[in-house]
């Protein structure tokens, strides 16, 4: 397990708690005081919502949200699982690639992540106006970074309750999130944005010129 955070993994961790801290502060989950501005919004035509005692504001996708979104959670499970697995794996992957490439990685994996939650909205939900929020897309990029550099490493996936190598753990996880998001298992759960940030990641890495190393031969 890490101890000694590299710079970029630990300020993300950081700013994700502090964003969390504030939404808790402003109740935002009422008062809609940073999600409004700052959550990924569904392309398309602002929408007027009312915020009590006679507030009304304004929503719709703006630029920014390609990123903001990212440092946003909805709850304590959600930063808590995402979190833990940024810590799990974050400071190795910024070992490995270096602390520009990674924040270049991360944030393409976020992106992309966003980017393909807005197309699946935009073109097979397109009366949905609901936000979406999280860091998964990004994290779900160093799950795939981690299987490529460390593919016979044993992860755990739940209820399995036995180590599988790493490339079989994010190939079945994978899956998972085709077959849910298709499905539309799990709802509320941004399961394409998941396998955009996978995807993105997977595509990244290759074109930088990164492959799994090769088997022993004995």
């Amino acid at each position: 397990m890490p101890t000694n955070l590299p710079p970029v993994t630990r300020n993300l961790l950081i700013a994700n708690v502090l964003v969390f801290a504030l939404q808790y502060l402003l109740q935002d989950q009422d008062t809609l005081a940073l999600t409004r501005w700052f959550a990924l919004w569904p392309v398309g035509h602002d929408i007027a919502v009312d915020l009590g005692a006679g507030g009304v504001a304004g929503i719709g996708f703006r630029p920014w949200q390609l990123i903001t979104y990212g440092f946003m959670h909805g709850n304590v499970m959600h930063i808590v699982l995402n979190m833990y697995a940024l810590y799990m794996f974050g400071g190795l992957i910024e070992r490995v690639m270096g602390t520009r490439r990674f924040t270049i990685y991360y944030f393409v994996c976020l992106v992309a992540a966003a980017v393909a939650q807005l197309a699946v909205v935009y073109l097979f939900e397109p009366d949905r106006m609901y936000p979406t929020v999280g860091a998964s897309g990004a994290v779900f990029g160093l799950l795939g970074a981690f299987a490529m550099l460390f593919p016979r490493e044993k992860l755990m996936l739940i209820p399995i309750p036995i180590g599988i190598p790493a490339w079989l753990f994010v190939t079945l996880y994978g899956v998972a999130e085709l077959v849910f998001g298709v499905t539309g298992t799990l709802s509320g759960v941004a399961h394409f944005a998941h396998l955009g940030g996978l995807a993105a990641g997977l595509v990244l890495l290759w074109a930088w010129g990164v492959r799994p190393p090769p088997r022993h031969r004995f």
